[in-house]
């Protein structure tokens, strides 16, 4: 399985931001798709998750405010992302597992894409 992200930059506090993850190879195989992200000097964080149904997990920090999507069609997923803040700087990763979970160290990864958000 191969990921890549793509569609970060520079927004400004309160704009939107949609990041896309091109996905290729045993998709078939894949339960769960999500975004994890990694601000200067702050922990990684996974903040959304779509499982191949459809239903999908957020963090409480982009609850209301992000939204994830997937066209299985295209081998696609999707992070809209608004009403953005400066805390939402990151490089942000696409990621995936054929588990119930998801896991950083056993995930299959893309290269990251780096959002600023920033007046």
């Amino acid at each position: 399985v191969q990921l890549q992200a793509s569609g970060g930059g520079l927004v400004q506090p309160g704009g939107s931001l949609r990041l896309s993850c091109a996905a290729s190879g045993t998709m078939f195989t894949i339960n769960k798709m999500g975004w994890y992200r990694q601000g200067p000097g702050k922990q990684r964080e996974l903040v959304a998750t779509i499982t191949k149904d459809g239903s999908t997990n957020y963090a409480d920090s982009v609850k209301g405010r992000f939204t994830t999507s997937r066209d299985n069609a295209k081998m696609t997923m999707y992070l809209q992302m608004n009403s953005m803040k400066p805390e939402d700087t990151a490089v942000y990763y696409c990621a995936a597992t054929r588990r119930r979970t998801m896991n950083w160290g056993d995930d299959y990864r893309g290269q990251g894409t780096q959002v600023t958000v920033s007046s």
